[in-house]
């Protein structure tokens, strides 16, 4: 398991246990409700016999003043009580705010009807029909789980913006400083063989060759130097050949790759401008070199495409590798992800850092296939149109 899928499911626990606790709540809260209906209920039943009580019972009847206590203490659950015949006699509890509108108490009356069943009682041979609905205390209840779990569910969201965000800032802090460090460190070596080059030169050599491979070596690790001195701090995009900076680019991985491999850059016939720091954008092409020359174990080819449009420059890498599974499409600029057994998985994840935070641009998967391999998209955008060199 890489570094990945760690950080994923370390991502998934916060709000999975949001949701769990969201929806217990939510649960327990339904079965409140449930419990709260039935005795809603119970209540009206008893409210209606004791309605039945007192036209049934004298008026010297000692529990009278019980029954009257139990039909005035009902102040929170609506009731509409109607005659076989569905007219209308009473109602009790309803919103006098809305009294005025016509048809209001029928209205709620047929609502009343597909909520509950009502309940029916025998007045001296008049049948009676009550009719009733939640109380306000349930109505509000019945709704709380809900906001309950959207205001967890926003707090849960705002805390894990907010995670991100400081472990995006913090990442960038280590970024900078390890890239920092990295060129501070090689600057020491990298001045000693400048010295040592500069004596073997005054030395007499048969093979002349070696000092001039030796001053290659050494410029390419001041060229390292210099993307990770610029990788660390904000660099500055001057408008730049594009062309160039591939070609170079190009030139370079074909000296360090097998024969077997073809590297086929279609430049363009007139340079493209556009606001880029060579020694990064390089740094992204030749990352993806080498991941395509890893996806093709040596054999195969390699085809680099760059065009133009009216504000953006398109480069497209595509190699004939074993191609990506479209799931992990998004994962492989992932920092740590790898499918070798040997190395960190920084170069995909440096070259969409170095993309999309410095040059505003972006960089993805446009398609892969297992027989026909993998093609990746630069797209650099400007805000002026791109600027080409006639």
């Amino acid at each position: 398991m890489n570094i990945h899928h760690l950080r994923l499911k370390g991502n998934l626990f916060l709000p999975v246990c949001a949701i769990t606790i969201g929806l217990c709540s939510l649960l327990y809260t339904n079965y409140l409700i449930k419990e709260l209906s039935v005795e809603e209920r119970q209540k009206i039943e008893l409210w209606a016999e004791a309605s039945r009580m007192i036209v049934e019972a004298p008026f010297d009847d000692a529990n009278l003043d019980f029954y009257l206590h139990v039909i005035e203490n009902n102040n929170t659950i609506p009731v509409i009580i109607a005659d076989s015949k569905q007219q209308i006699n009473t109602y009790r509890n309803l919103d006098s705010a809305r009294m005025s509108h016509p048809d209001y108490v029928a209205r709620r009356m047929e609502n009343m009807k597909d909520k509950y069943q009502p309940i029916i009682i025998d007045l001296d041979g008049d049948v009676q029909y009550i009719y009733y609905d939640d109380s306000s205390i349930l109505l509000q209840l019945s709704y709380y789980p809900y906001v309950q779990l959207g205001i967890f569910i926003l707090l849960v969201g705002v805390a894990y913006f907010a995670f991100n965000t400081s472990r995006k800032s913090e990442q960038n802090q280590v970024w900078a400083g390890l890239s920092k460090e990295t060129a501070h460190q090689l600057g020491t070596p990298i001045s000693s063989l400048l010295a040592i080059t500069e004596m073997l030169k005054t030395q007499t050599f048969d093979d002349p060759s070696l000092i001039r491979e030796l001053e290659k070596d050494v410029a390419r690790l001041n060229a390292i130097t210099d993307r990770f001195s610029k990788i660390g701090s904000k660099p500055s995009t001057p408008m730049t050949d594009v062309c160039h900076a591939i070609a170079q680019s190009v030139h370079y991985i074909r000296k360090r790759s097998s024969d077997r491999v073809n590297i086929c850059f279609h430049q363009p016939e007139y340079p493209i401008m556009a606001p880029l720091s060579e020694p990064l954008f390089s740094w992204v092409i030749e990352n993806l070199c080498k991941n395509a020359l890893d996806a093709m174990t040596g054999t195969g080819s390699i085809f680099i495409e760059l065009t133009a449009a009216k504000n953006q420059v398109i480069v497209d890498v595509s190699d004939t590798g074993k191609g990506i599974p479209k799931r992990k499409h998004h994962t492989v600029f992932k920092p740590g992800y790898t499918t070798k057994s040997r190395g960190w998985g920084l170069g995909l994840s440096l070259a969409k850092r170095i993309i999309e935070d410095f040059h505003h641009g972006r960089i993805f998967v446009l398609r892969s296939d297992p027989e026909r391999g993998t093609v990746f998209r630069i797209v650099l955008s400007c805000k002026d149109h791109v600027r080409i060199k006639k």
